[in-house]
């Protein structure tokens, strides 16, 4: 599929997050694990699975052409990690308040790329059709 430049905008939006979150909670896990009641080495996973993911996104988000499969899958990764963040922001033992509003608002931006992703798929497939 032609990828709009609205599209690899957000995919390159999604990347940045990605990577920019790995960044800060790697090296920070110890440091955040306790007002974030979150283990430091669950932080340290869950920041580790993004470098690659990431990295993935970015490559995506400078094609002008993609297979769309490849597109569906960040969507469909990115509800997965949404429901997800959300699960583990209210039923995690002992996660704190702090913890609950840091992955609950991170797991709705992550939501809220799915949907702009989305939308850039649709874009983009109506300028293919009129094309």
């Amino acid at each position: 599929m032609m990828l709009s430049t609205f599209l690899r905008t957000v995919l390159k939006l999604d990347a940045a997050s990605c990577l920019g979150l790995a960044a800060i909670v790697l090296p920070g896990a110890a440091i955040l694990s306790a007002p974030l009641g979150i283990e430091t080495t669950m932080l340290q996973g869950a920041a580790l699975s993004l470098i690659p993911i990431g990295l993935f996104i970015l490559w995506l988000g400078t094609r002008t052409q993609a297979p769309a499969a490849a597109v569906y899958l960040v969507i469909i990764g990115n509800i997965g990690w949404a429901g997800a963040s959300l699960l583990t922001a209210f039923e995690l033992p002992g996660i704190t308040p702090l913890g609950t509003l840091a992955v609950a608002s991170q797991g709705l931006a992550v939501l809220a790329l799915a949907i702009l992703e989305w939308r850039g798929v649709r874009q983009s497939n109506l300028s293919a059709a009129s094309a």
